[in-house]
């Protein structure tokens, strides 16, 4: 099974490429997203996370996983702030400000395209996928300070959870 990358890896900061064609290997990549996903009990994931530069993600809010290929956001409105937490910052959540109402046109596996209205919750959940997917990581959307503060406490966890020898 692939690993999440876990900040600071450098693949995190970097902008996945766009995916020229939706074929077997774009379903088998989902595949192991999937599987990573799941494993350590998410609700999304975005390619980079398993470090693949490419336009990848996939959500589950309970109603299974869908992938979607090229992911954008054409449109929104509103606002609204919200707790977040990472797969690949364990231990840290932030509020994050974002579209409270926000429009997604991206592919599916089947290479078709999807148009997206997406509100609240799940609207949050893609924007997040896709903040991945541009190098932007929840602990972007805070203060240098307080990313610094956040980034300290979680390094020190992780320490301290490895040698406990629970990672």
């Amino acid at each position: 099974m692939d690993n999440i990358r876990i900040y600071p890896d450098p693949i995190l900061k970097k902008k996945a490429q766009p995916i020229e064609n939706i074929d077997g290997k774009v379903k088998e990549i989902t595949g192991r997203m999937a599987e990573v996903m799941y494993g350590n009990k998410g609700i999304g994931l975005a390619a980079p996370q398993i470090g693949i530069l490419s336009r990848i993600l996939i959500v589950d809010i309970g109603e299974g996983c869908k992938g979607l290929i090229n992911p954008e956001i054409v449109g929104g409105e509103g606002e609204s702030v919200m707790e977040e937490g990472c797969l690949s910052l364990p231990t840290i959540e932030v509020a994050v400000k974002r579209l409270e109402k926000v429009f997604v046109r991206g592919w599916n596996l089947e290479g078709k395209e999807v148009n997206l209205e997406l509100s609240g919750f799940p609207g949050r959940v893609y924007q997040h996928e896709m903040d991945h997917l541009n190098g932007i990581l929840i602990i972007h959307h805070i203060s240098r300070l307080k990313r610094e503060l956040l980034l300290k406490r979680m390094l020190k966890d992780l320490k301290r959870s490895q040698k406990k020898g629970l990672t």
